[in-house]
This record gives structure tokens, sequence and C-alpha cells, in this order.
């Protein structure tokens, strides 16, 4: 896994083997990033951490809800179960925020129960960990790398009408900021909540920016209203 081993780059495609895939295919995206699109539809087994058991998820089951969709490489290898546990440790909090979670790789459901049961940092796990042993999801969501078979790290922010608002995709080498992605999730649930925008930074508490009643007294004096020092305090 490249989780040992360093971030290797992805062998670039031919221009003329991907006219040949263009050729065979109606739909084309039009991004490689998510923000903005709908969640993917998908069904898939998962295991519970919570209950022990396996069960079956599916997109249905979170709309109307705002979630993380967080992929990560692999069972087994060793920085995906720091984040895990991370991502668990925070999980009340995310709880209060109203926010389901759910992590994904391409293992299988059995692999998924195994590694919670014998990886000391997973003791307690309480999230639910979807099993894409297909990869469709993972690659429904852009975050599979097709020569390894795996999923790159890949976190996902839906709002409750299924739109993506925030996407963090990276190699494997390095794990993700829970705190940094908790204070996002603050942000765009105040925004979405107020109208207002959140200046770079933002925690509950300091200053917005309230465009939706002063935006064309703001525009291009932002300044004037926030200082560097509030940013950055």
């Amino acid at each position: 896994m490249a989780c040992a081993n360093g971030v290797k780059p992805l062998r670039k495609k031919k221009i003329e083997e991907n006219l040949v895939e263009n050729l065979k295919t109606e739909k084309k995206a039009m991004s490689t990033s998510m923000v903005r699109q709908e969640m993917p539809e998908f069904t898939m087994d998962a295991f519970d951490s919570m209950t022990g058991h396996f069960k079956t998820v599916s997109s249905n089951d979170y709309k109307g809800k705002w979630t993380v969709v967080c992929f990560y490489p692999a069972d087994f290898t060793f920085v995906c179960p720091t984040e895990i546990a991370a991502m668990n440790a925070y999980y009340d909090e995310f709880q209060t925020l109203g926010v389901e979670i759910l992590a994904v790789s391409v293992d299988s459901k059995f692999s998924h129960k195994r590694f919670v049961e014998t990886e000391p940092l997973l003791k307690g796990l309480k999230l639910t960990i979807g099993a894409d042993a297909n990869q469709d999801v993972s690659r429904a969501f852009g975050v599979l790398v097709e020569e390894e078979g795996v999923a790159l790290r890949g976190r996902f922010l839906f709002n409750p009408d299924g739109v993506c608002v925030a996407q963090e995709v990276q190699a494997d080498s390095v794990g993700r900021n829970v705190k940094e992605f908790l204070r996002q999730i603050q942000a765009w649930q105040h925004a979405s909540r107020t109208g207002e925008v959140c200046p770079a930074g933002w925690v509950p508490g300091k200053k917005t920016l309230p465009v939706n009643t002063d935006m064309e007294k703001m525009a291009g004096r932002v300044g004037d209203y926030i200082t560097l020092e509030e940013i950055l305090g």
C-alpha cells in the first residue's frame, strides 16, 4: 500500500485511449469535483461497529441529513486506523451537530469486522463502515485509483438537500484533520441557516460577513468590515 511507500504518480492515459472511452459513454462528467453535485445513489453491505452486526446501507438512508462520507484506502494499513479512530473520538460532537458518518473502503464486510475487532485503536468504535467490494461507490465519488483497486482519502460533506458542499481528497501517506473538518461543518451549517458567509478560519462566536443584507456596501470593501487580525485571531 502507498501508505507505507509514499505518493506514487498515476499513469496518464494516452489521448487515443481517452477518445475511445469518451465514445463508449454518453455521460461526460462536467467536473472531477463532487462539490455542488448530488450524492451518487448507492447500496452496499456494511459493518455496524456499534452493534457488531452486518447491515445494508444506501444513499436513501442519508436523505434530509447532514452527512459525511469518508473513504480510506484499506483495512489493516497504517494511517487508516488513526483516521477512523480520530473520527470516532469526536463521534458525539458529530451527533450533536446532527451529522451522520459513513466510512467506506473497498474491503469486504468480513474484513471490516475483523479489522475493528483486532486493531487496538478501534476499540469502542461506533462508526458504520461500508464495504465497497465491487468498487462502484468509490468510482462514483471519483476517488477510486483504478490501477490499484483502492480509494484515495476522500471526505465529502453533504447538506440535507443531498448536495456536496465540501470535499477533501488526498493521497495515502498523510491523515486528515478531524477538528478542522468539524469547524467546516459548523461554518457550513451557520451559513446555510443564516444566509451569511464565513471568513477564513471562522468558528462559532466570531464575526461573519452578512452579505445577505449588506452585499452592495461590502463589495470591494470587506476590509472595512473585518480586519486581518480578526480573521487570524
